[in-house]
């Protein structure tokens, strides 16, 4: 089970964040400031924090940046009451990896860490499951039980892209951006062509689909 830290000062928030994620069955830890949360951290393993601001000893910006000094890519969920869009990008440029603004969407929170927490693991192991199936970013290889295939580079990134955000709508400029790069001469129907060839290898595999969103571009479907 993944173990969360909340970093909270104010001790009403902090047993409200911690009742909330329990009940999703997260193991919680909490400190009150920064310096607690280096400690907590000393002593045990920690998957994901959820981080104020304004504490007092060491606030959230000098927590993180001093964490990302430090070459961690432990996830952070900065949780503040700071809504203006410089406080937002200090927080990014320190090293969040997420921000929300109080008073919290309880379960929109939920769901940025456990997108959060599935980001880490595919990052920490380069490898993505999906039911039975394994895509392998190393190999560039996508398997289920014992039928392999190897993809060329693009049409793996492609789908490994599509499938970490499932439901996520990308056009297909944004798709050319991320896969081929922004210096690319290739036009973005050579987009078209992949999602094509990915549909046709893997037509008869119901663990997921590549959809077209008419007048957008596409997104992936998980249903495992």
């Amino acid at each position: 089970m993944f173990r969360i830290l909340v970093v909270e000062d104010d001790k009403n928030t902090r047993l409200l964040l911690q009742a909330v994620l329990e009940a999703e069955r997260y193991t919680v830890v909490t400190a009150a400031n920064g310096i607690e949360a280096l400690e907590q951290m000393a002593k045990e393993h920690i998957d994901l924090v959820v981080l104020d601001i304004m504490m007092p000893r060491m606030d959230g910006y000098e927590f993180t940046k001093l964490l990302r000094e430090a070459r961690s890519e432990l996830p952070i969920l900065m949780v503040s009451a700071k809504h203006q869009p410089a406080d937002k990008h200090k927080g990014f440029i320190v090293g969040t990896d997420d921000y929300m603004t109080k008073p919290i969407d309880e379960e929109e929170m939920l769901l940025r860490i456990k997108a959060l927490l599935r980001r880490a693991q595919i990052a920490s192991d380069r490898q993505m499951r999906i039911g039975e199936i394994v895509l392998d970013y190393d190999a560039l290889s996508v398997t289920k039980g014992d039928q392999t295939q190897e993809l060329p580079q693009k049409e793996f990134l492609l789908l490994y892209k599509l499938l970490s955000y499932p439901g996520k709508i990308f056009t297909r400029i944004q798709l050319m951006d991320e896969i081929w790069g922004t210096d690319s001469d290739t036009g973005w129907e050579t987009v078209t062509v992949h999602i094509g060839r990915l549909r046709k290898r893997f037509e008869d595999w119901d663990e997921f689909e590549i959809l077209s969103v008419r007048g957008l571009g596409y997104k992936a479907i998980k249903h495992d």
